[in-house]
């Protein structure tokens, strides 16, 4: 019997992927590195910092920054992502969150959101569904990031679970490893790639049913 839900925010919740795309691009071409959107999708569920350095090692420029110009750039592709943000609405859920959401709610499930995102609650608060949601895990408070299972289990200990007693959304093949090694149950929200090893593939919220999910 399954007692709480842990989801990813970019592509389970809403999908902000080209705004990132957008504001990464901004940073890599003031830099002199080209990016695309199919090099995009190797950013997606991974860390700010963790982001740029791939974007550094594929323009050949990973060694050309210290420390505290890294954390510039990415504190101005944050600065450039959150500008964009402004006018995120109610209407940018992905079909079928908000009525899977309330549907949690009323079968009393707790909610969590497990993203590598520092932007999570403004975002949350953007889309109104912040009250949905019983806790946030902090990305600052994490050692290493997805695939290691540590975001998925402190998510289940924000809500007094053992990892085995919830059900992890995820639409990256990083985010479904790591809800797989912390030993939860994962529902892959498929959009862009094929998922492996998820329990159950999904392309949207509407395909699923909480009260049978409860019973996974």
């Amino acid at each position: 019997m399954k007692k709480g839900f842990v989801f990813d925010l970019d592509g389970v919740i809403t999908d902000t992927a080209k705004f990132h795309y957008l504001a990464w691009k901004d940073l890599a071409d003031s830099i002199g590195i080209s990016i695309d959107i199919k090099f995009n999708e190797r950013l997606k569920g991974i860390s700010r910092m963790d982001s740029l350095e791939r974007i550094l090692v594929h323009g050949g420029k990973e060694n050309e920054y210290s420390l505290d110009e890294k954390e510039a750039l990415a504190t101005k592709k944050n600065t450039h992502y959150v500008e964009l943000l402004q006018d995120l609405t109610p209407a940018d859920l992905l079909p079928g969150v908000k009525e899977f959401l309330d549907e949690a709610k009323a079968n009393h499930v707790p909610c969590v959101i497990a993203s590598a995102s520092k932007n999570a609650p403004f975002i949350l608060e953007k889309l109104e569904v912040a009250d949905e949601f019983d806790a946030i895990v902090d990305p600052a408070t994490l050692s290493k990031g997805k695939p290691d299972p540590e975001i998925f289990i402190k998510a289940a200990q924000a809500i007094d679970l053992k990892p085995e007693e919830a059900v992890g959304f995820e639409d990256a093949q990083a985010g479904v490893d790591g809800i797989k090694a912390s030993g939860m149950f994962a529902v892959g929200v498929m959009a862009n790639e094929a998922l492996h090893g998820a329990d159950i593939v999904v392309k949207k919220l509407t395909e699923l049913s909480v009260p049978e999910l409860l019973q996974k």
